[in-house]
């Protein structure tokens, strides 16, 4: 493999975590406005995640459904600790930051995992299968008319 092709794929590996970052920080919003845990929005953003993979860091194939993915499981651990670091906040009186620096990593993972359910982990699984769908399939091929 030359080099040039594993710094590319180390960049779509990068652009794919940080979609993933975005689309988690997205997926908080109505979550934490609506006060609890809303799973089955891993159906729009793992299908948003895969167009975005598709059409801006790979196109379509194996690779861009991989990092689909990748995208989506970042998406779903990045809410799911902000929900815990959210209920820590408002629980004990501190800001989000605080709180996050306060329970750290192995804390907030092990409250996110408490707090899932097995129809939560179910929804997510679907949503990170729409996002390898969504990046396999190729855009609409304009029709070349007779």
């Amino acid at each position: 493999m030359k080099i040039r092709a594993v710094f590319s794929l180390l960049f779509a590996l990068v652009s794919a975590l940080m979609l993933g970052l975005a689309g988690g920080a997205v997926w908080m919003v109505p979550t934490l406005y609506s006060q609890h845990a809303l799973p089955w929005l891993a159906l729009p953003v793992g299908w948003l995640l895969g167009k975005a993979v598709r059409n801006w860091v790979r196109p379509a194939s194996g690779q861009a459904a991989v990092l689909a993915v990748i995208a989506t499981l970042t998406a779903v651990l990045y809410v799911n600790l902000l929900m815990a670091a959210a209920r820590i906040a408002g629980l004990m009186g501190l800001g989000l930051v605080d709180s996050i620096r306060t329970a750290g990593l192995p804390l907030l993972l092990q409250l996110a995992r408490l707090s899932s359910s097995p129809m939560d982990d179910a929804w997510f699984i679907a949503g990170m299968v729409l996002s390898a769908i969504a990046a396999l399939r190729s855009g609409r091929q304009p029709k070349t008319g007779g």
